[in-house]
């Protein structure tokens, strides 16, 4: 189950978030066995950086084998879908856009 958690700097409307939400499912599914079906997209706002900015973290179940299973070529296209969801929804420039991927074992 992927999850693509957002941390903005500027205040959203559910509009944006859903419109965010739309482009993300689109997104995952440049990663193998993952979908839009159970993608979970938190959001948090405002939160308090230093400049205009957006930090999502992407978290995969599964050891890090599985994420290493994902050709590169796969996060590579992700990321380039979620900067430019990001700059085209929220006006945050792709520079200032950080992307973490991590997998999880420990999921209930």
């Amino acid at each position: 189950m992927p999850v693509i958690h957002t941390h903005v700097s500027v205040p959203t409307t559910p509009e944006q978030r859903e419109a965010l939400k739309a482009a993300y499912g689109k997104a995952i599914t440049a990663v193998p066995g993952k979908s839009e079906g159970w993608l979970m997209c938190p959001f948090e706002t405002i939160c308090r950086f230093t400049s205009v900015v957006a930090m999502t973290s992407r978290r995969l179940c599964g050891s890090q084998r599985v994420r290493r299973s994902v050709p590169g070529s796969a996060w590579e296209k992700l990321t380039e879908s979620i900067m430019a969801a990001l700059n085209s929804t929220l006006g945050i420039p792709e520079d200032r856009t950080y992307i973490r991927y991590t997998a999880t074992t420990d999921w209930g």
